[in-house]
């Protein structure tokens, strides 16, 4: 069963709304939400897999290390609840360490694309029930009411997807996983480690161009879901450095002076004018460590790879 928080006419205006919203603005913008659509969440797996880009495989690395550990944090009988689960793919090295979990509760944006990373988990773990609930995750929603009461809730969320988030957005999501997981849950987090500029914009700018179809995707899905009327070739990717935010910066760059129409009104881009559709933000221990607390948790266990590049964290409800 696929428990359908919002409705595909309910996203489809959430959509609408926040590209009109975004492309009013003197910087224009794009919620990273957006990006993940099926062919979106698609291009990003296979990001993953590119020899640039260095979280997936270090963060997996650190998982298998660590799995006892980690089973250990969330204990016997656990409630997992994964947000943006994408593929599942990392979950699976934590499902299988579990004792006995009682149930995987998978949360994503993209419909189709959860449906079939469930029927494979359920293949892979033919006796473990799975609920998946399709959300995104950074609004607010609340779990199916029918979950299990006992055994600790722990949730999960890999892949330094907080670092998509602005800071009160995070505190905001922490807050809110805070009180899916109850008074006495637990959470286990990725997050990306600073570290030298050039490894890090190289992760987002691939020789082989994935990360450029992933970022104009959202075009492309502009065009499909609202009738937006874009010159797909006049935007270009580019990955750049904001020192003052700690982030790496995803822009589509309009080659010439055009525009984009959708939903009535129409958007005049200058040469050059970008629209800034992702950010990803790095930290370090201290860092993480205040924004926890600010949200109700505390900040256990930190686990990391050999060259510092990415940490996992035990979160406790505090």
């Amino acid at each position: 069963m696929l428990d359908r928080i919002d409705t595909l006419a309910q996203q489809r205006e959430a959509f609408r709304a926040d590209v009109l919203d975004g492309l009013s603005r003197p910087q224009k913008t794009l919620p990273s939400r957006w990006l993940y659509d099926d062919r979106g969440s698609q291009l990003f797996e296979e990001i993953t897999a590119l020899p640039e880009y260095y979280p997936t495989r270090t963060e997996t690395g650190i998982l298998n290390d660590r799995s006892a550990d980690i089973a250990a944090i969330f204990g016997p009988q656990a409630v997992l609840v994964e947000y943006g689960a994408g593929a599942g793919i990392k979950t699976e090295i934590v499902l299988a360490a579990l004792d006995d979990p009682r149930l995987y509760v998978p949360i994503d944006i993209s419909g189709d694309f959860l449906k079939a990373s469930a029927e494979r988990i359920r293949a892979r773990f033919p006796g473990l029930p799975v609920a998946p609930v399709v959300a995104d995750f950074t609004d607010e929603f609340d779990l199916p009411a029918d979950l299990p009461r006992d055994g600790r809730r722990g949730g999960f969320f890999p892949g330094s997807t907080l670092g998509n988030l602005g800071r009160k957005e995070a505190l905001t999501f922490l807050a809110r996983m805070r009180r899916h997981v109850g008074g006495d849950g637990v959470a286990v987090l990725g997050v990306d480690l600073k570290k030298d500029i050039d490894t890090l914009l190289t992760a987002y700018d691939d020789s082989a161009g994935v990360t450029a179809a992933f970022n104009r995707n959202i075009l492309v899905r502009m065009e499909r879901e609202l009738g937006a009327e874009v010159a797909l070739d006049d935007f270009a990717h580019e990955a750049r450095w904001n020192a003052e935010a700690s982030a790496v910066e995803m822009h589509l760059v309009a080659q010439a002076a055009g525009t984009i129409s959708v939903a009535g009104r129409s958007f005049a881009f200058a040469a050059g004018e970008t629209i800034h559709t992702e950010s990803s933000r790095k930290y370090d221990v201290d860092s993480l460590t205040d924004m926890a607390g600010e949200a109700g948790w505390s900040l256990d266990h930190v686990w990391t790879d050999a060259e510092g590049l990415f940490a996992l964290v035990s979160l406790s409800a505090a």
